[in-house]
């Protein structure tokens, strides 16, 4: 059975890094995105399988591209994984899958990733 394959979406460079290295110790194959625009992007040029997106970013925020993203490939599961809870209340943000607060503690973001994609 091939990789699943999710895309992180976060301009610090030392997030991506964390979640990557986490993320493929659970067995995924990860891209990185550093901003809005690089992740559309990759996800019409990649098949994707999920994408976790953070809010807070230069240029195009994450509600832009959430938006971008799903008018590309709706039916993509995607995880808004941001430090700001006001966010979650926003109309737009309610087509994320799931709305994930960040912190030190990853292991919420990793269960959030196996349910939607199936894996035990």
């Amino acid at each position: 059975m091939p990789q699943k394959k999710i895309l992180i979406v976060d301009d610090d460079e030392n997030a991506r890094l964390l979640y990557r290295e986490e993320l493929e110790k659970e067995g995924f194959e990860v891209l990185c995105s550093a901003d809005g625009s690089e992740a559309i992007e990759t996800v019409e040029k990649e098949q994707c399988d999920l994408v976790i997106l953070d809010l807070q970013m230069p240029q195009r925020d994450g509600i832009e591209t959430l938006g971008k993203i799903l008018t590309r490939k709706r039916n993509l599961p995607i995880i808004i994984y941001t430090a700001y809870p006001q966010y979650q209340d926003q109309f737009l943000t309610w087509a994320a899958d799931a709305y994930l607060i960040k912190s030190s503690d990853l292991n919420p973001l990793k269960e959030k990733v196996k349910k939607l994609l199936g894996k035990k």
